[in-house]
């Protein structure tokens, strides 16, 4: 028989799809689902906000169809990647215990590390910081990275890169201009880290493939097009619906600027690409 969710489930395929459905509905039905023109609806009001200068009324706008909160930062009120630092339960536990835990296998505090010579000797019992982020400004913890291939440090960093990517987007949140410096210069920071990796980073990847399809093309624009140019390579199908399609809503109305600087950056993207396969094939010769 009809059920209540089954109804609601054919109101919505008659709303976007009216010829697959023939039948006759209720007319008050109980909403199910989310308003799927939450977001967009959101983006246009933006728009229209932002080009009213005179406009009497000022609230924030979120991206979305839940009720708008209250943007909280955890611990401070800048964006700042943390400062390279061990875990402190650790260093508490070593200055109880007389004991030496690490008898064969002493870590070493990144407090410690100042120079690459100090990176060669103890490379094989360095202790990462208790936060992640701090690698983002190390040079000597990224070749700490580029050498020695450990999943648990990737996935660390993957894990609160993404989460900060997410929480700090200032598109997705609207009249959010005071936190836009600081985003820049985040997104900055994670160019330069994918620049010495000389690889994309994957929260890095899904952030811009989640984000550019509600991204105005004016926000950040130089270090989006920067990030777009270190994605990996992938399916033509996954990135042309995530990364192209998004790209071209943009490039056909826009300026002729923004045009180069779309054709710049997948011009490095190949580039980045042709370099990877490169290097790989010379590896595999050589082994």
């Amino acid at each position: 028989g009809m059920q209540q969710h089954l109804q609601a489930l054919l109101s919505l395929y008659k709303l976007f799809c009216p010829e697959l459905v023939t039948i006759t509905l209720p007319g008050k039905i109980k909403a199910y689902f989310k308003n799927s023109e939450g977001p967009w609806k959101a983006a246009i009001n933006t728009v229209r906000r932002r080009n009213q200068e005179n406009s009497s009324v000022s609230r924030p706008l979120f991206l979305g169809t839940a009720q708008p909160q209250s943007r909280k930062r955890k611990w401070n009120n800048q964006l700042i990647i943390p400062a390279s630092s061990m875990n402190k339960n650790l260093e508490e536990e070593r200055e109880k215990n007389c004991v030496d835990l690490y008898s064969e296998n002493e870590s070493f505090p990144v407090e410690q590390l100042h120079t690459f010579s100090q990176l060669l000797q103890n490379i094989h019992c360095l202790e990462f910081p208790s936060q992640m982020g701090s690698v983002l400004r190390n040079p000597l913890l990224l070749h700490y990275m580029n050498c020695i291939r450990d999943e648990s440090v990737y996935l660390r960093l993957y894990y609160w890169m993404g989460q900060t990517l997410q929480e700090e987007c200032t598109w997705c949140v609207a009249d959010n201009s005071q936190y836009e410096e600081e985003f820049k210069d985040f997104l900055e920071t994670v160019y330069r880290t994918e620049c010495f990796l000389q690889e994309g980073l994957p929260s890095c990847e899904e952030f811009l493939y989640r984000s550019l399809p509600l991204w105005d093309g004016f926000c950040c624009r130089s270090q989006i097009l920067r990030l777009v140019s270190w994605i990996p390579l992938s399916s033509f199908s996954e990135m042309k619906s995530h990364l192209y399609d998004p790209l071209a809503q943009l490039f056909f109305t826009s300026s002729l600027y923004f045009k180069c600087s779309v054709l710049e950056s997948l011009k490095e993207l190949l580039q980045n690409w042709l370099n990877w396969h490169l290097i790989h094939l010379d590896s595999e010769t050589d082994s």
